[in-house]
């Protein structure tokens, strides 16, 4: 019987060599099971940034800049009051007038009730009426967009020359700050005063220690006993600009 090629019966194929992939193709995977499941991807991994030990820092406060202001500066005689609150008005990028209740009661000449020659109804009139003076000229100012700023002494204990009144006078947005140095500094500027404006030593122990009663008020206090005009003035600069920026105010 005749055997057909390759070793198989006639008309059946015999066993046939494997036939090798083509080449330039990858060969093909193995077959997977139905319920194979693929590893699942990773992220990728972000690089780890090299520390360098910096440590940021709240920003600086920029100060008050051009915003429209109506400012009261409290404080003692011999505080410097007039002179920082002058500086400050003077330094300012924008419009700026600065308003001396001392000089504003020294408008009337006959007839001068001095508080130091005791205080009564005529002096406290006179007060009054000064204020009322100052805070019509604040709000003349502020209704042609030139800020303000006033100064005072105005005591924590004493109604009548108190916060409130000029508050009614200048309005709801004026903001307080209180300029307080140590009691030797207060002293011996006074003695460095002549004429009306300067003081006994026991009236400027006894304005100071209820000065002293603003402090837990929660107006912004000032100890300029070591800072300069310029430095107290920049110190005032950066009161109001916290008062801003803060949600409720004083």
């Amino acid at each position: 019987m005749q055997q057909g090629v390759g070793g198989g019966a006639w008309g059946q194929p015999g066993p046939q060599p494997p036939i090798p992939p083509a080449q330039g193709w990858p060969a093909p995977p193995p077959p997977q099971s139905p319920h194979h499941q693929p590893p699942p991807q990773q992220p990728p991994v972000p690089p780890v940034p090299e520390a360098t030990g910096h440590i940021p820092l709240p920003p600086a406060v920029a100060g008050t800049g051009g915003a429209v202001l109506a400012v009261l500066l409290i404080g003692p005689a011999g505080a410097g009051k007039t002179t920082v609150a002058r500086h400050w008005a003077s330094t300012r990028p924008v419009p700026t007038a600065h308003v001396s209740l001392d000089d504003v009661r020294e408008w009337v000449c006959s007839g001068f009730a001095d508080p130091q020659a005791g205080w009564n109804e005529h002096s406290e009139a006179q007060y009054r009426l000064a204020r009322r003076t100052c805070g019509f000229a604040a709000r003349n100012y502020l209704a042609n967009g030139i800020s303000c700023i006033l100064d005072d002494a105005v005591f924590p204990d004493r109604p009548v020359v108190g916060l409130g009144g000029w508050k009614r006078h200048v309005g709801p947005a004026l903001l307080p700050v209180v300029l307080l140095p140590g009691l030797e500094i207060v002293l011996e500027r006074n003695a460095e005063r002549s004429g009306n404006r300067r003081l006994s030593d026991e009236e400027v122990a006894r304005i100071h220690g209820r000065m002293a009663g603003w402090y837990g008020s929660g107006l912004p206090i000032i100890d300029n006993s070591h800072l300069d005009v310029e430095g107290t003035a920049r110190a005032l600069d950066e009161a109001l600009a916290r008062s801003l920026s803060a949600p409720g105010g004083w």
